[in-house]
């Protein structure tokens, strides 16, 4: 009966109304909501449904998502509102809902079915997601998505979105750390996420993770570093480099004060391996034998650590980059996302990274 005697004035309000009436209206009857949804029966509910359903089919968008704003925090607030708002495609409207509001299962798959990647990025924010959710939003969403996702624990996660995860983060660092720090991981796919890691996240994963974890991690390290020395030739069939004249001379040129970043950086513009390893050891106090397995990888982020650790220009660091490729040199966009990932790096981030190396030898 309420919402008839209602009605009239609605319908006034709609066709006769300004633009900021119509808003005012909708604002005073959501105000008038809240200020009594704690205490309203489920019939009240049901009558505020009507009459705000029926208001926001005349209303400007700004009116409705400032609606849907007040709204999505409120545990009983009108369903039928509710599923209209989560529902538009505009996601300053639907944002909030889709972050916050009580959704049933069947309207959350619609939803992560069929809209934009902007509405996918609101519901990886929700507190809590099924796998049957998961896995379409992580099946459908972009990198922005995935990053959420992997982030969000109350999203629970099944094997095959991990696995996609997983594959993802091969060329996305970020995703890796945050994938790599789910505690629910699969043991087999987080294996697989660290001997595909870059250096900086694995050293991330290990400084952050729970002791039980540290040990996994140092595990798969130990196995990662005996297959990077298998791939640069360390056994029998090669001949292993000897350091022992190169790190005399940087031991004396330490001892009297006359070991600085110059004469690193002039060694690996030379292309003087032995001299530029040895440099790096005795400025960076680790052992040579860390230091030349390190840079036997295929990947700069070593060089990038120890650059970042010790203060070193990037010239610098390009410099031993370009040394450690090979008579070839690195392509151009490998410098660039060196340089861009040198940028990034913080020094605390390096200084836990080089402490670890520092302390075991066989890192």
């Amino acid at each position: 009966m309420a919402s008839s005697s209602l009605l009239p004035e609605l319908e006034d309000v709609v066709q006769n109304g300004t633009p900021e009436r119509r808003a005012a209206t909708l604002a005073r009857i959501t105000s008038l909501f809240l200020d009594g949804a704690p205490r309203f029966s489920d019939a009240h509910v049901a009558l505020f449904d009507d009459v705000i359903l029926y208001l926001i089919e005349e209303i400007e968008s700004q009116a409705v998502a400032e609606l849907a704003r007040r709204l999505a925090p409120v545990d009983n607030a009108p369903a039928g509102v509710v599923r209209r708002l989560a529902n538009d495609d505009d996601i300053a409207i639907a944002g909030p809902i889709l972050e916050q509001s009580r959704l049933d299962e069947p309207d959350l798959k619609f939803i992560a079915e069929t809209k934009s990647q902007a509405h996918l990025l609101a519901l990886s924010a929700r507190k809590t997601l099924s796998e049957r959710i998961s896995d379409i939003i992580v099946n459908r969403g972009d990198r922005d998505v995935s990053r959420k996702m992997a982030a969000n624990p109350g999203a629970r996660l099944s094997n095959q979105a991990f696995a996609t995860l997983v594959t993802r983060a091969h060329d996305d660092d970020m995703l890796a750390e945050k994938i790599g720090s789910r505690a629910d991981i699969p043991p087999r796919l987080f294996r697989e996420l660290l001997l595909r890691a870059t250096d900086v996240v694995r050293q991330r994963l290990l400084a952050t993770a729970r002791p039980e974890t540290q040990a996994e991690i140092r595990r798969v390290l130990d196995r990662v570093s005996a297959d990077i020395g298998a791939k640069a030739g360390v056994g029998a069939e090669a001949k292993p480099r000897n350091y022992t004249a190169a790190l005399e001379k940087a031991r004396a040129l330490h001892a009297q004060g006359q070991l600085a970043e110059a004469e690193l950086a002039s060694a690996a513009t030379a292309r003087r391996y032995e001299d530029m390893i040895a440099t790096l050891s005795v400025l960076c106090d680790v052992p040579v034998e860390v230091v030349d397995r390190l840079l036997a990888g295929e990947r700069p982020d070593p060089v990038l650590i120890l650059g970042r650790c010790n203060g070193f220009a990037w010239d610098t660091v390009r410099a031993i980059v370009v040394a450690c490729a090979g008579a070839k040199g690195p392509p151009t966009q490998a410098i660039e996302t060196a340089r861009e990932n040198f940028e990034k790096l913080t020094g605390a981030t390096a200084q836990r990274v080089v402490r670890f190396w520092q302390l075991r030898p066989g890192a």
